[in-house]
């Protein structure tokens, strides 16, 4: 189970912390300022990102240029920011990641990752173009016929799920809703 880094210092004034049920009726501790009240919430990151689909049915990957788990391959995909939409989200990191111009497509699957503090969102995406320009992340970014996917070197759990429960169905409207 995922355990939030201790917040010692209140983001507001600077001053101490301690870990206590907050007034409000909250069940779960939180960091909360000695001096001021502030109560600190952590609460899971958003990754966003595609499955980006040529015409002829491969798949655009990117080697990971970046720890974690530098070398190995993964699907387009990043920490969310703020005053961005899960697709907009999507989209700029399928273009930092690989350089790949893309049409967004349906929300594919939610993957809810607790142990890291974190929930993966993918959208169904078709490339436009076969030009790529990877940033860099990314080492190389190249398409695979759904036979060639290196699933031996696929950098986490939730890109070969996605890509699995994908390729069982690539034309299903489903959202897959899953947890890890």
């Amino acid at each position: 189970m995922y355990t939030p880094s201790a917040i010692d210092f209140c983001s507001r004034c600077g001053h101490r912390t301690h870990l206590a049920l907050p007034d409000d009726g909250d069940t779960r501790q939180r960091a909360i300022c000695t001096h001021c009240g502030f109560i600190h919430y952590q609460n899971p990151l958003n990754v966003v990102g595609t499955i980006p689909v040529a015409d002829d049915g491969r798949i655009l990957l990117c080697k990971r240029n970046i720890e974690p788990r530098w070398g190995t391959w993964t699907l387009p995909a990043g920490f969310m920011e703020l005053n961005e939409t899960l697709e907009e989200g999507a989209a700029r990191e399928t273009d930092e990641e690989a350089g790949a111009d893309i049409e967004m497509g349906r929300l594919f699957s939610i993957i809810s990752v607790p142990h890291v503090g974190q929930v993966h969102i993918y959208f169904c995406a078709r490339l436009r173009s076969l030009e790529f320009a990877p940033g860099i992340e990314t080492i190389e970014a190249r398409l695979f016929a759904p036979d060639e996917i290196p699933w031996e070197t696929l950098s986490f759990r939730t890109v070969a799920l996605t890509l699995r429960r994908f390729l069982a169905d690539p034309h299903s409207t489903q959202v897959h809703c899953l947890s890890l």
